[in-house]
């Protein structure tokens, strides 16, 4: 089995292509799902979720996002207080999933801070979706429903792109439009193809 290591930045359509990976029947490993998992009402992250940041924790029991987004993309210190509990036990989720996979040729593990975290280091190849900074804006402001300013900040919680393409095996330019970016893909499957036989 071949792990492929997907990332991006805010807004540069790296769930897109997560999408067209699927497509082909290639397994994906989607981080931001396994997170949101962890969060769920009953997990125990969530308790310790609650101990640190009291304030988001609703009488449902549930977590409400909106208001952890708020403290964590403010402050960098309160962002690896959340990732120090969800990291290791989203990791022991993804190595599980990859077992469950090994007959698979390739999975595609979805992670929005892949280097950041270190998770690069279990996947064979690298892949970064890049796309211009005014393309990224209109994307996380028409699907996320962030203002400008907060897509700024946000952006400085991440690794900029440049250093990630400058990190990655393989960049995608998300920037021409999806035919092109499925191009892409498709050449780097069978680019990927030819490799393992």
């Amino acid at each position: 089995m071949f792990v492929i290591g997907l990332t991006g930045s805010l807004g540069t359509g790296k769930s897109t292509v997560a999408a067209m990976f699927a497509k082909r029947g290639i397994k994906i490993i989607d981080a931001d799902a396994i997170t949101r998992d962890l969060l769920a009402p009953g997990k125990k992250c969530v308790k310790k979720v609650a101990k640190i940041f009291p304030g988001v924790i609703l009488k449902t029991s549930t977590i409400n996002r909106s208001e952890l987004a708020k403290i964590v993309f403010k402050h960098p210190r309160e962002l690896q207080k959340l990732t120090d509990i969800l990291y290791p036990e989203a990791l022991k989720v993804v190595k599980s999933l990859i077992s469950r996979y090994k007959h698979e040729s390739f999975v595609v593990l979805d992670v929005p801070l892949l280097f950041e975290s270190g998770w690069d280091k279990i996947t064979d190849t690298t892949i970064v979706v890049k796309a211009k900074r005014a393309q990224q804006i209109e994307r996380a402001q028409k699907r996320l429903g962030l203002t400008r300013s907060d897509m700024m900040r946000r952006l400085q919680f991440q690794m900029p792109l440049k250093e990630k393409c400058d990190m990655a095996d393989i960049i995608i330019d998300n920037s021409h439009g999806l035919m092109q970016t499925r191009k892409q893909v498709d050449e780097i499957i069978n680019r990927l193809k030819k490799r393992k036989s």
